[in-house]
C-alpha cells in the first residue's frame, strides 16, 4: 500500500453528526454543505472531513456515529451557530493513504490499512480518530466514486 507518512496540525471544525448506516452519512454533508455554503466556508481554504467514530464490526449498524466537519478559520464566532456542533482535533503523527473509488469500498480501505500495512509498518495505532479528508462531491464526480485522503493516527512502534 502507498502510505505517506505525514504530520498534521490540529484543526478547530463545525460539524453535524449522523447516527446509523455510515453509508447514508450524506444526509449529514448535506446538512454541513447548506451550513457551509450559507457560511462561505469552501476549499480550498477550509478543508472538508469525515470521521467514522465507530467500528461497523464491533457496534450495531444502526448505532455508528460519523461526524461531517469543515474547518474554520481563527476567530469564527462560534456562539452565533447554536444548531452547529464545534470541535478541535488534534494533530499529530499520521499515516496518509488516497482513496478514489465507491463509498461502498471504503470500509475495506480501513480493513487493509488495520490488518495488513499498519502491522508491517513500524508504528502502532494511536489514540485520536481517523480523519477522512474530502477531496471530492461524489456526485458531481462522472464515475460516482469518492477522493478521499484517509490518515491513520500512528506513532513510532516502541
Amino acid at each position: 500500500m502507498n502510505v505517506t507518512i505525514k504530520e498534521l496540525p490540529s484543526f478547530e471544525v463545525a460539524f453535524f453528526r449522523h447516527v446509523g448506516s455510515y453509508l447514508e452519512t450524506y444526509h449529514a454533508w448535506e446538512k454541513l454543505g447548506e451550513w457551509a455554503s450559507q457560511n462561505g466556508l469552501f476549499p480550498p481554504e477550509q478543508s472538508f472531513i469525515g470521521i467514522s467514530l465507530d467500528d461497523p464490526s464491533v457496534t450495531e449498524e444502526y448505532a455508528c456515529r460519523y461526524d461531517a466537519c469543515v474547518t474554520i478559520p481563527d476567530g469564527f464566532q462560534k456562539d452565533v451557530h447554536p444548531h452547529v456542533q464545534f470541535q478541535s482535533l488534534p494533530g499529530g503523527l499520521y499515516g496518509m493513504y488516497q482513496f478514489y473509488d465507491t463509498v461502498d469500498k471504503f470500509g475495506i480501505l480501513y480493513q487493509s490499512l488495520f490488518g495488513q500495512w499498519l502491522p508491517n509498518s513500524g508504528y502502532d495505532p494511536d489514540d485520536r480518530h481517523c480523519l477522512e479528508f474530502s477531496m471530492n462531491n461524489p456526485a458531481e464526480d462522472p464515475e460516482g466514486k469518492a477522493k478521499i485522503d484517509l490518515y491513520v493516527p500512528i506513532k513510532k512502534r516502541a
